[in-house]
C-alpha cells in the first residue's frame, strides 16, 4: 500500500513538473490598489468658459488614442469651433475648416488632418458621455473629427470607434452650441 501511495505521489509530481515547464511565465502582478496606472486624460477648455475632462481608452482603441493625443499635442483642435450639435445625440468637432469657414458653408464637417486611420471597433457601448470618432461611410475614413455622446445610441455600437469618455464636465457638454470655440485641448495625464 505504501509503495502504491509513493508511486502515485511520484506520478503526480512528475505530471505537475512537466505541466509547469509548459506553462507560460505568469503575468506580472497588478499594481497595489491605488497605484494603478492612470488612463490618459485630456482637458478641453472652451473659449466661453467651462472645462471638460476626457479619459481615453488606449486598451480599446490604441491607434485612435495615439492619433488624438498627437493632434492635441500639435494644437490641432485649438481655436476650432463645434460644427454640429444634435440634441440628445452628439456634439461634434474636429474639422480644421471650422477655424475660418462660415458654419453654414457646405464644406463644413468635411475637413480632416489629411490622412485617415483604420477602424478599431470595440465593445464599449455608445452611451452618454462616450467619445467617438466620426467617419464617412467607409469604416476606415476617420481622421480628426470626434463627437461626445449626449445620449445613448446603441445603433453605433460595433460600427464606430469609441475611444474615451467624459469624466467631468458633462454639464458643460450639455450647454455647447454650434459655433462655440475650443480654446484648447491638453493632455494632462499620460
Amino acid at each position: 500500500m505504501t509503495r502504491i501511495l509513493l508511486l502515485l505521489v511520484g506520478l503526480v509530481a512528475l505530471v505537475a513538473g512537466s505541466a509547469g515547464a509548459q506553462t507560460p511565465a505568469p503575468k506580472p502582478a497588478a499594481p497595489p490598489a491605488g497605484k494603478a496606472k492612470a488612463l490618459p486624460t485630456a482637458l478641453i477648455t472652451l473659449e466661453k468658459g467651462g472645462e471638460i475632462v476626457l479619459e481615453l481608452f488606449p486598451q480599446d482603441a490604441p491607434k485612435h488614442v495615439e492619433n488624438f493625443v498627437k493632434l492635441v499635442n500639435q494644437k490641432f483642435y485649438d481655436g476650432q469651433r463645434v460644427h454640429r450639435v444634435e440634441p440628445k445625440f452628439v456634439v461634434q468637432f474636429g474639422d480644421p475648416q471650422s477655424k475660418t469657414l462660415p458654419l453654414d458653408d457646405p464644406r463644413m464637417g468635411s475637413g480632416g488632418p489629411g490622412y485617415t486611420i483604420k477602424a478599431e471597433f470595440n465593445k464599449r457601448p455608445f452611451e452618454r458621455g462616450v467619445l467617438g470618432m466620426a467617419r464617412t461611410d467607409d469604416p476606415n475614413s476617420a481622421g480628426s473629427q470626434v463627437y461626445i455622446m449626449l445620449g445613448p445610441a446603441s445603433f453605433l455600437n460595433g460600427k464606430y470607434t469609441a475611444f474615451g469618455r467624459v469624466v467631468t464636465g458633462m454639464g458643460v457638454v450639455d450647454q455647447i452650441r454650434v459655433g462655440d470655440r475650443i480654446k484648447s485641448i491638453k493632455i494632462v495625464t499620460k
